[in-house]
């Protein structure tokens, strides 16, 4: 990934900004799901490359898997796979999920 200051320029990468928050996980109840599939879209897929904070990989048996636990709930993800219905995705429980540091 790219590297960015506060103001927008070269200096800081991403993943330490990204490292900054912190993230309450409210364990047994993930805010996002993937419908069970065979054959994962071509959307889908593309979330293992595209989802920010690198929470869906491809499992050993060519299936699309996700630990949500260090998610920003940006809606990458619902954006992408929204034709196909692959995922259910809602906002965490009240005081779960990301807890951004600014500055």
């Amino acid at each position: 990934m790219g590297e960015l200051n506060a103001a927008g320029g070269a200096g800081v990468k991403v993943e330490e900004k990204l490292f900054q928050n912190r993230y309450l996980v409210d364990a047994g109840r993930p805010h996002i799901r993937i419908k069970p599939h065979d054959t994962p879209s071509e959307g889908l897929l593309a979330m293992t490359h595209l989802c920010p904070a690198g929470c869906y990989s491809l499992g050993d048996g060519g299936q699309v898997e996700i630990s949500a636990d260090g998610c920003v709930e940006c809606g990458t993800c619902r954006i992408v796979t929204a034709a196909t219905g692959e995922i259910e995705w809602n906002y965490p429980r009240g005081g779960f999920g990301v807890l951004y540091k600014f500055g």
